[in-house]
């Protein structure tokens, strides 16, 4: 599974906001100088995070952007969801969407809300403040041909 480009722009973009976090509040256009995403684009995802309650927009003079609740309280999937939707892995759970050739003799079918559940509650469980902090890249093994990874130690490394 791999995020859209656009999701994966909102976690950026949260998570610069993110770190203007304390009650001061950042433009659309500093939050694009800052990730280096286009300005157009920001925009969207500032509207999209908007709407579902991530982000929240003053206007007027010392107005702008600012996390709608503490950056501990939002989660990779209420990003993910904001902009994509339902997390899903396949079409064929959601209503109304049955287009797959197999539908009638699949039965893997049934146990896609498990696997999806599974996937949204992996993203539910990284909080903004865990990607909004700096890396310490000490923390991450390098494989070798003679010493391959161990992702058990590793793995909060890479989610």
């Amino acid at each position: 599974m791999r995020l859209s480009s656009m999701a994966d722009y909102a976690v950026v973009t949260m998570c610069a906001a993110a770190r203007h976090c304390g009650g001061m509040r950042v433009s659309a256009a500093e939050l694009a100088a800052e990730t280096g995403l286009p300005a157009p684009t920001v925009q969207k995802l500032v509207s999209k995070l908007t709407a579902a309650g991530l982000l929240r927009s003053v206007r007027g003079v010392g107005g702008g952007l600012q996390l709608a609740r503490p950056a501990a309280a939002i989660t990779i999937a209420d990003i993910v969801e904001a902009v994509e939707g339902p997390i899903a892995l396949t079409a064929c759970v959601e209503h109304g969407k049955h287009d797959c050739a197999l539908e009638r003799t699949c039965t893997v079918r049934p146990h896609w809300g498990a696997v999806n559940n599974a996937m949204r509650g992996a993203l539910a469980s990284i909080a903004l403040t865990d990607l909004s902090t700096p890396f310490v890249p000490s923390e991450v093994e390098t494989p070798s041909p003679a010493r391959p990874l161990d992702f058990a130690r590793s793995e909060r490394n890479f989610v």
